[in-house]
């Protein structure tokens, strides 16, 4: 059997290059984990009915999203059904502070419910897990995470929702095994939005 050449030495400089940035981004993140057995999805996601705009209600606080409120997250299916755009924006500081806006993509994983998903802002070097762990009959509702349990999310259509639907959400949330205690609200504002600012 032959042996398989090795790397040459710049071809390994060029590998670590792309690699070594993207695993320090992916520990730097995320928080404690809140979730040690993080199930599987669910339900079924139908790609087309969870497509749209989704308000964010809670999170677990990441690096990325530290100190955004009137936080919302839009899908859109590109040509050809097999991929999707994801397009995040962020009120800076405040629910009135200005919109910085974040736009990556997402493939399907490939898990027979259709609930996995792997999105990237950062190019192909570095593509992040989105596991739609619940969602409501109507897609008026969903529970995000990824298999780790330091990723949380709590997303609806509306952008406000009554403190019992809130209640509603954190306890399936707590049911799917998350310390809901480390979730932190989103302040979802009133009226227009200010202009927006591109990342």
């Amino acid at each position: 059997m032959k042996r398989s050449p090795r790397p040459s030495a710049p071809a390994l400089k060029r590998l670590a290059a792309v690699i070594l940035p993207a695993l320090l981004l992916a520990a730097c993140v995320a928080g404690p984990s809140g979730n040690a057995d993080v199930p599987e999805p669910a339900k079924p996601v139908d790609l087309q009915s969870y497509m749209g705009l989704w308000y964010e209600q809670a999170r677990y606080e990441t690096s990325f999203e530290e100190g955004c409120e009137g936080v919302t997250a839009e899908y859109a299916l590109k040509p050809g059904g097999e991929e999707v755009s994801v397009t995040n924006t962020c009120r800076e500081g405040s629910p009135s502070g200005m919109i910085k806006v974040s736009e990556g993509r997402a493939v399907p994983a490939g898990d027979p419910m259709g609930a996995k998903f792997k999105v990237t802002f950062f190019g192909p070097a570095l593509f992040t897990n989105y596991w739609v762990l619940d969602h409501g009959e109507n897609y008026e509702w969903s529970i995000v995470g990824e298999g780790s349990g330091r990723f949380l999310w709590i997303l609806t259509r509306d952008a406000t929702v009554s403190p019992a639907a809130y209640e509603s959400l954190t306890a399936r949330a707590a049911e799917l095994g998350y310390d809901v205690s480390m979730l932190r609200r989103t302040q979802q504002p009133p009226g227009p939005r200010p202009v927006a600012q591109e990342n």
